[in-house]
């Protein structure tokens, strides 16, 4: 069954880059990275389902959500696409360049795993996931992203200042209580299906980047690196789970850098890269 494009924003000119974001998020979370990579590349910054424009779109299941990716990239006008995404945005990225490997040139993971291995835990997250999404039904996205952005996993961009943090909320609350409730349920890593054994597929270059301080996240990046051929992990110093918002810099060189690398040779990647190949 066909699916219908996501809305999307594009920017710049050059080779195509699809920026994808993390849940409570939209296409414009990522308008740092889109302003850094403008000068020499398209970005195309869809709103993933459940989230800003793409709200109507929530109760696309995972492999549905990455057909319509590709769609929005054919909406777009292009066939080839470097993808990049946070968190849930990296999960959909890994799918999108799995179940669709003609349409990938490359990856870059930030924040990002296969889903979840293991089914008992699989299980526990999906209870979970759908447990946050009552809570959301039940107070509200106002309320709810108050209860979000006090996590221990985002105390590291807290100290970016109240302003920042302030314009944070501000912007996710373009999401609304049904679309985000959905997303969890749709999209969630519980919901997913697991990636893992698809891994030893890939044949594009891929960049996966964690902050220091999202030590979990750090040994998840650490664990597909393993297991992709064409892997190189960038673990950024002073930096937690929002990593591309807490060290934007030093994201946006380590990404500019893969990229220049990604769009020439073959050769130009070697595989297993080592961690301080973008160091």
């Amino acid at each position: 069954m066909s699916v219908a494009a996501l809305h999307f924003e594009r920017r710049g000119h050059g080779p195509p880059v699809v920026l994808l974001h993390g849940f409570t998020g939209t296409g414009r979370s990522m308008g740092a990275l889109s302003r850094a990579l403008e000068c020499g590349y398209e970005t195309i910054l869809p709103d993933l389902p459940g989230h800003g424009r793409s709200a109507a779109a929530a109760a696309l299941g995972f492999e549905q959500c990455t057909d319509a990716l590709v769609a929005t990239l054919d909406a777009a006008g292009h066939r080839r696409a470097h993808w990049l995404g946070y968190s849930m945005g990296a999960r959909l990225a890994l799918g999108c360049a799995l179940r669709h490997p003609d349409r990938a040139q490359s990856l870059v993971l930030i924040s990002g795993r296969a889903g979840i291995e293991d089914p008992v835990e699989r299980a526990e997250r999906r209870a979970a996931d759908d447990a946050l999404a009552q809570r959301i039904e039940a107070i509200g996205v106002e309320a709810f992203l108050e209860e979000w952005l006090a996590q221990p996993m985002f105390a590291p961009l807290a100290r970016r200042g109240t302003a920042f943090m302030a314009a944070e909320r501000n912007a996710r609350l373009a999401g609304t209580a049904p679309g985000l409730a959905q997303s969890l349920r749709s999209l969630g890593p519980g919901a997913q299906p697991p990636l893992f054994g698809a891994l030893r597929e890939l044949r594009i270059p891929v960049l996966l980047i964690a902050g220091a301080l999202d030590q979990r996240f750090v040994a998840l990046a650490g664990d597909l690196a393993s297991r992709i051929e064409r892997a190189a992990l960038r673990v950024i110093d002073d930096a937690g789970h929002a990593v591309h918002l807490e060290q934007p810099e030093s994201v946006r060189r380590v990404v500019r850098e893969f990229l220049r690398r990604a769009e020439g040779p073959a050769t130009d990647i070697p595989p297993n890269l080592s961690e301080e190949t973008f160091a």
